[in-house]
């Protein structure tokens, strides 16, 4: 007689399938080529990719109902074999289903060993010397990452692309850091935290284009702009909460791109600023030739001119930048008003008890939040040289929400790790051309899987009222 649970398996595993089908056939199954001028377009089926993606989705969510049921070694079976597939020499229809069966194997192993290891994590964690061993090892992973940030324009594989990609990951690190404040600790869902970051970019290009300001003059006025637009925000919510607190935010963040879109005679309108001048090294610019009156940083420091020379300098002034939040953050986070952005994540009300106001205390979050978002924003627009409305849409806002919440609430470490993986990524697989966003999506999803506190779940106190392992009680 069949056991009545593999039935239900593959009745799940056959449904997952068919939904995927349903889904991937308008996205996999077909694409539209352009066949020449007079022609147009025409269809070019991939259907037989279509039908191995299906297969290694079958097996893949029968391997995870196996290993939800307690089957975990067929589960691992199944995973071994998904791998010895993509790792060997048969021809697939397209190269990337080699990685896609092997990942997928990868997957469904650690999926069926996870349990097992979470336990002892979790274990580890309940003593007394866990808790010390993991504060010291995020520690020392935020010290070993600062160490790989800053040596690694001078490591043999940083070319232009590498350096491009560590100047996006930082900007979004900063940004991540930023809303952190605002989610993280204030516990406010800002959907519209790209609002503030638009308004620094625009106020760094139309000063230094219409007034002829220095980045250097303009960074610090972009930020007070910022956070004056987190003020403007935080006035009309101060009386709500949760899912109404979201949406007006995400309507305060269309606000703003609207009204960049359409006032034309101020921002100039869908068709952006151009020519914005980059940050300069002690009225040094970054280029083979200076305009008249000015001086290459090639001629000042005696170099021969490189195109990466500009590069390497955005990524010091990001990576500075973002450490001026981090340790703003960390600071803020232990005086009152830290701890009352805390108490107001955790409980509204019994802060009113305690006589926190929760005016001051939303304003100021927002307001410090926006004002890090105008820095990134201005830096954003000094490294582009063009900025459009197009640069600040809802999606950016929900990719730094993102790597907030995938990073873990509150934690600066996770922010970090999270903005790697979200960023580099569909960077790194960028070859692989549409099917690249699978490594964005999965990525989402493994952490919510795995982690659904985020990478970084376990979050020291800002402060304890009692030292850990005195006896006391707090």
């Amino acid at each position: 007689m069949v056991d009545p649970r593999l039935l239900k398996m593959l009745k799940d595993a056959a449904l997952t399938a068919l939904v995927a089908a349903a889904l991937g056939i308008f996205i996999v199954g077909f694409r539209t080529v352009d066949v020449g001028s007079r022609a147009g377009l025409s269809f070019q089926y991939e259907f037989v990719d279509l039908a191995v993606a299906l297969v290694i989705i079958f097996f893949g969510r029968l391997g995870l109902q196996m290993a939800a049921m307690g089957l975990r070694w067929p589960a691992i079976a199944l995973g071994i074999v998904m791998i010895a597939a993509g790792a060997s020499p048969m021809q697939l229809p397209s190269g990337f289903l080699h990685w896609f069966v092997a990942l997928g194997g990868v997957l469904l192993v650690i999926r069926a060993v996870w349990p097992w290891a979470d336990q002892a994590i979790h274990a580890a964690a309940r003593t007394p010397t866990g808790r010390i061993v993991n504060t010291i090892g995020t520690q020392w992973l935020g010290w070993v990452l600062l160490g790989i940030a800053i040596v690694m324009p001078f490591t043999p594989f940083a070319d232009q692309k590498t350096m491009d990609l560590g100047v996006l990951i930082l900007t979004y690190v900063m940004l991540g850091w930023g809303l952190n404040i605002v989610v993280g600790l204030a516990g406010l869902l800002d959907l519209g935290y790209v609002a503030f970051y638009a308004v620094g970019a625009y106020a760094y290009a139309l000063l230094s284009t219409q007034h002829g300001l220095g980045f250097w003059a303009v960074l610090p006025l972009a930020g007070m702009f910022s956070a004056s637009f987190g003020i403007l925000l935080g006035f009309p919510v101060l009386r709500l909460r949760g899912d109404y607190l979201a949406i007006v935010t995400l309507g305060f963040g269309e606000i703003i791109r609207l009204v960049l879109l359409n006032w034309v005679d101020f921002t100039n309108g869908p068709a952006g600023i151009g020519t914005i001048p980059g940050p300069t090294l002690f009225g040094a610019v970054f280029a083979e030739t200076a305009p008249e009156g000015k001086q290459t940083v090639s001629e000042m420091l005696g170099i021969p001119f490189h195109g990466i020379h500009r590069l390497i300098f955005l990524y010091y002034i990001i990576l500075l930048l973002a450490l001026i939040t981090n340790l703003f953050t960390q600071r803020m986070r232990r005086l009152p008003v830290g701890r009352a952005w805390e108490a107001l994540r955790e409980d509204e009300t019994a802060c009113k008890a305690l006589g926190i106001n929760p005016t001051n205390t939303k304003l100021t979050a927002f307001a410090v939040g926006a004002m890090f978002a105008g820095f990134a924003g201005s830096f954003f627009a000094a490294k582009q040289r063009f900025i459009s409305p197009e640069s600040f849409t809802f999606i950016e806002s929900a990719i730094i929400l993102a790597i907030v919440v995938l990073g873990g609430m509150g934690s600066q470490i996770g922010v970090v790790l999270a903005a790697v993986l979200l960023i580099g990524l569909p960077e790194w697989f960028r070859e692989l051309g549409n099917y690249r966003m699978l490594a964005f999506g999965l990525a989402m999803v493994l952490i919510m899987v795995f982690r659904p506190r985020g990478l970084i779940g376990h979050r020291e106190p800002s402060i304890r009222l009692h030292p850990v392992g005195s006896g006391g009680s707090g």
